[in-house]
């Protein structure tokens, strides 16, 4: 399956397809010098199969978590594509979840000003939320996603069969960003997801969840308005996601909660437990609010926050820091 990212500049495909991986070099340019980044969670043998079909390629393997994500990484890249002659005729290829995405996205956005790159997300929660959209960042300062840029992959390969090797933990973190779509776009998805049973139908999932971030994408890249909506969950999610206990899934799950109408949060608390993820956390409102300190949502004393009132539709709010902050605090 064949979904196109239809951008005025820079348009994509996105290929869905069981067994992808071990055919890349059909979908990608891959005759070429190709840094692939891949990081120690990741099974060696995806970043292989991957090196085999290229020309020349160059593997860096980083620690897995949100601590590679930081400049020291991302400069260890751009040194070893200097070291080893890179040329704006050459590549960068991500093989791993969002974490090596943001990374190597990053790398490939700054090196020489700009390179091809291609995403192959071997996480759920990439598959159907982070490969998609050019968003590319590094963390700094204890601060997520604050350092990077809009950086469009120049194609994305999802091979779901690379899931089997998902610990059950992860797989729910994939699921927390399938359910954001579906709560705030796609009734009949969300129906699906609640009434299947765990996991039947990931592959019309993932392709559905991939089209809902295409079209928002297509309507704003750059994140002006709509693609707001992408961040329902995330502004708690982060705050809780800086206390480091819980993966960003569990915490997108949490951030998610009080931003419903009590007849949403009802079936989404069962639909959250159907999949292991958290309906409760040790977080702090005071440590939330601190977050969002550097939420790139904050204007002023304004916040643009998403709203779920029914099932498959969606609210952004200028809600004010004081108001915002009584909503956390009744909740954490």
């Amino acid at each position: 399956m064949n979904i196109r990212v239809n951008l005025k500049q820079n348009p994509y495909d996105i290929i869905i397809q069981k067994g992808v991986l071990s055919e890349a070099d059909k979908h990608l340019d891959l005759k070429r010098k190709v840094l692939i980044v891949t990081d120690e969670g990741v099974p060696e043998a995806y970043a292989r199969t991957i090196a085999r079909l290229c020309d020349s390629a160059v593997c860096v393997t980083v620690k897995a978590g949100e601590s590679s994500k930081s400049i020291s990484v991302w400069e260890s890249l751009l040194t070893t594509m200097l070291a080893e002659h890179f040329t704006r005729a050459d590549a960068v290829v991500a093989v791993g979840g969002g974490v090596v995405g943001d990374l190597a996205g990053f790398a490939a956005a700054s090196f020489m000003r700009g390179i091809d790159f291609y995403n192959i997300p071997t996480t759920l929660l990439s598959q159907v939320d982070s490969s998609v959209g050019g968003k590319t960042a590094l963390n700094l300062g204890g601060v997520k996603n604050i350092v990077g840029a809009f950086y469009q992959p120049k194609k994305v390969l999802i091979d779901s069969s690379v899931l089997e090797t998902l610990d059950a933990r992860q797989r729910a973190c994939g699921m927390a960003e399938a359910i954001k779509m579906a709560l705030c776009f796609d009734k009949d998805l969300f129906e699906l997801i609640e009434s299947s049973a765990p996991y039947e139908h990931i592959d019309e999932i993932i392709a559905r969840s991939v089209r809902i971030k295409a079209h928002v994408v297509e309507e704003d890249e750059k994140e002006k308005g709509l693609r707001r909506v992408l961040n329902f969950g995330h502004t708690i999610g982060h705050g809780i996601e800086a206390g480091g206990a819980l993966y960003h899934g569990e915490c997108v799950a949490l951030g998610m909660l009080p931003m419903c109408a009590r007849a949403v949060r009802e079936r989404l608390e069962k639909v959250l437990q159907k999949y292991a993820l958290p309906l409760k956390s040790d977080a702090r409102a005071a440590d939330i609010m601190r977050a969002l300190e550097h939420d790139k949502k904050l204007e002023g004393d304004v916040l643009h926050t998403v709203y779920v009132p029914e099932i498959g539709t969606f609210e952004i709010r200028q809600t004010s820091v004081n108001d915002f902050r009584k909503t956390v605090e009744e909740n954490f």
